[in-house]
């Protein structure tokens, strides 16, 4: 049923995976599927945003969240799993709709954060984003 599952984590919150990861495992293991973990980083490079930093700091930024995200595989993802890592700028539901299609993944698992008003207690604000701008199905875990 599925073949390309993506996970959007948040390396900083463990709330992004700590419940959504073993459901994501499971549906890989279930039907063969490879994990697609997802991180995003922020965007740097608005002009407004972006003249606050040194020129090559989104460089360095992407290539620390590139080790933070293979440690972070490498401690949670068992072996069996076959498993991609995906870095991708810009705002958070944004980047995970482009790389969910770019990727032609099957399914997205991914957490509801709920730390701000109340209505984001209902789903949160990027998973309720990314359900409603999304092609593919999208698993929401509680």
């Amino acid at each position: 049923m599925y073949e390309k599952i993506l996970l959007p984590v948040d390396l900083n919150e463990e709330s992004s995976w700590v419940k959504a990861l073993p459901t994501a495992l499971t549906l890989c293991r279930t039907f063969g599927a490879s994990l697609h973990v997802v991180t995003v980083l922020p965007d740097y490079h608005m002009p407004l945003v972006g003249s606050y930093f040194p020129s090559d700091f989104a460089e360095k930024a992407h290539e620390a969240l590139s080790q933070a995200q293979h440690r972070f595989i490498q401690e949670h993802v068992p072996d069996d799993v076959k498993v991609q890592s995906v870095i991708v700028d810009g705002s958070p539901w944004e980047a995970i709709v482009k790389a969910a299609k770019k990727l032609q993944v099957d399914l997205i698992v991914m957490a509801s954060h709920n730390k701000r008003k109340f209505a984001d207690y209902v789903l949160g604000p990027n998973a309720e984003h990314v359900v409603h701008h999304s092609k593919m199905s999208v698993m929401i875990v509680r």
